[in-house]
């Protein structure tokens, strides 16, 4: 008997059919992950420096974006080195783990990043990351 129902056609269907909802949802949530990303890494033009030996991401952090223009980025935030100084030395109080991540562009003079690394260094955190671009290997 092709197309037999056990259903009556005079039963009122009262299961929802949760699986097109679901597909729905979860091709959402990849296109936000996508896009997440890309909105997060335009938000500050930052041309980094290259290296072959990328580490990887650290938990517990401050972000330093320095800029070829010498504006400097505290969280997204550009604010004067003093101000940068305080709030990082207010976290690494509350927080000993705090670690630093430094983003200066490649065009910098290495005077100014050391500064930055001092400025840090000064404000309480001992730990501090540069951060780089992974380098594309050499094809032979």
């Amino acid at each position: 008997m092709a197309g037999f129902n056990k259903q009556s056609d005079e039963e009122v269907i009262s299961s929802i059919n949760i699986i097109p909802f679901v597909d729905i949802v979860l091709v959402l949530l990849i296109i936000f992950m996508v896009t997440s990303t890309a909105i997060v890494n335009a938000a500050i033009k930052v041309d980094l420096p290259e290296a072959a030996n990328a580490g990887t991401a650290v938990e517990k952090t401050v972000n330093l974006v320095y800029t070829a223009e010498r504006q400097l980025f505290l969280d997204g935030e550009e604010l004067p080195s003093e101000e940068v100084a305080r709030r990082i030395g207010e976290q690494a109080a509350a927080n000993p783990e705090l670690q630093a991540v430094i983003s200066a562009d490649k065009g910098l003079p290495y005077g100014d990043v050391v500064k930055l690394i001092d400025l840090v260094k000064a404000s309480g955190v001992a730990a501090f990351a540069l951060n780089i671009e992974r380098a594309q290997p050499a094809r032979r």
